[in-house]
């Protein structure tokens, strides 16, 4: 089994009605582990379906399946449902080729760096 490691951090965004959080992502997503942290994922979001803004943060993430990216998609179409937002931050080059080429940064904004990405899902 590959390791992968997500991290969740409360993000102080000053608003009663709006929960955001930083999810940092660490190894490989892939079918090995891909399905048990989706459902780590679709928990966080089950618990604050309304008004949720998550920041994916990709810099230690080393690879991602089809599999963890059609989650991710999914991801993305249930928080915005629920009028939160979706952004990715600091995803290495072979990840945001991957994003680009199915499509997927024609949804999620992705940005070089933390301060960006925070600054774009709170606006």
């Amino acid at each position: 089994m590959t390791d992968i490691n997500i991290i969740i951090e409360e993000m102080a965004i000053g608003s009663a009605d709006k929960s955001a959080k930083i999810l940092t992502f660490k190894g490989q997503l892939d079918e090995t582990n891909v399905d048990e942290k989706a459902k780590e994922i679709y928990a966080l979001i089950e618990q604050t379906p309304k008004n949720l803004y998550l920041l994916f943060d990709f810099e230690n993430l080393e690879y991602m399946n089809s599999k963890s990216i059609g989650y991710l998609t999914d991801w993305y179409s249930k928080v915005t449902e629920g009028g939160g937002k979706v952004v990715i931050a600091k995803a290495r080059p072979n990840i945001l080729d991957i994003l680009e080429v199915v499509g997927l940064t024609q949804l999620v904004s992705c940005f070089p760096t933390l301060d960006e990405a925070k600054l774009a899902l709170l606006s």
